[in-house]
């Protein structure tokens, strides 16, 4: 099997685990998957081949300098606070080199540094939530989706915060070597699910912010931990004792999501979940997670996820027990 070139850009004040983790992903396919022989060639190269020094203070030691590196399959540049303000000879070499390669990815805020050197123009990506607002205003030809944890746009793959890299480099080699290639690595690295990559960058919880008033934050708790209720709106404000009119006008001024909302995304999630760690059937855990119906809970997985729930199953089960 040819062997693919994987190049990770480093520069001083990269994130260490967006480096590492893609990079382990991709070593998985030799040391776990049994693809022996080289199937991924990993280099690493700064600027002028100098050590870099992490955002967490550790010193990463490249391979190459950028201008005696080889040409990728796969090039890779990773966020961190150094992408704030990149070095105009990163951007210029990036801007040259970046189309030659087969797949650019960026983990994070690598997505930045692809931005300045003009590569992501006319494309969709992602990255960490807390910069695709500043993504998008600073780089008006880039349509920016603030919510999946990866997006894939032709030969350019952006991720979303740092863990997402994993998740994406797994996508990388599952469509080189397969599925099952991809799920023994995840497996090996202890990374029991490999996420989709629409999933979304938050939980429900993380999603919406908590209440101030406690008898909000107390209904916040509860739908979390009783999903298959009945949380239409009057039981809920029942709960919180307030008016049904009072409770969902408070709810969404506190949490920023309307109580439908709120308890739509808390049941996605508590479905994924069983769907991911459990053998319950469809029927079991559309009833345990609110839905109902399997009808039901099939339509609000195809909406919010592009799956039913059994290919959502059969696609991203957790990996067996070693």
């Amino acid at each position: 099997m040819a062997h693919r070139t994987v190049l990770v850009v480093l520069f001083d004040g990269v994130q260490s685990l967006d480096v590492a983790g893609p990079v382990e992903v991709f070593a998985g396919a030799d040391t776990y998957a049994g693809h022996s022989g080289g199937t991924y060639r990993i280099h690493t190269a700064s600027l002028d081949g100098a050590p870099v020094r992490a955002s967490s203070g550790l010193t990463l030691v490249p391979d190459h300098a950028l201008a005696d590196a080889p040409a990728p399959h796969t090039l890779l540049v990773p966020g961190g606070q150094g992408t704030r303000r990149p070095a105009p000879r990163v951007i210029d070499w990036l801007r040259e080199h970046g189309p030659r390669a087969d797949r650019l990815v960026s983990v994070c805020t690598g997505a930045i540094l692809l931005a300045e050197a003009g590569l992501l123009d006319g494309r969709r990506v992602t990255t960490h939530w807390a910069y695709c607002e500043r993504l998008a205003r600073d780089h008006p030809a880039i349509e920016v989706d603030p919510d999946p944890i990866y997006v894939r746009d032709g030969q350019v793959a952006t991720s979303a915060g740092v863990t997402a890299g994993i998740d994406l480099a797994l996508a990388l080699v599952e469509e080189d070597l397969g599925r099952e290639a991809a799920l023994t690595i995840a497996r090996h690295l202890v990374v029991f699910l490999r996420r989709p990559g629409n999933q979304a960058q938050f939980s429900a919880q993380l999603s919406a912010q908590t209440a101030r008033r406690e008898p909000l934050r107390e209904v916040q708790q509860w739908i979390t931990e009783h999903p298959g209720d009945d949380l239409c709106v009057d039981s809920l404000a029942a709960r919180a004792r307030l008016s049904p009119r009072h409770f969902a006008r408070a709810f969404q001024a506190e949490t920023g999501m309307t109580p439908g909302r709120y308890v739509d995304a808390v049941r996605l999630e508590h479905a994924r979940r069983l769907l991911e760690d459990t053998t319950d059937g469809i029927e079991q855990i559309a009833r345990a997670s609110g839905y109902g119906t399997p009808e039901s809970m099939r339509r609000a997985f195809v909406k919010a996820l592009g799956a039913a729930p059994a290919e959502y199953r059969r696609r991203f089960r957790p990996a067996p027990a070693v």
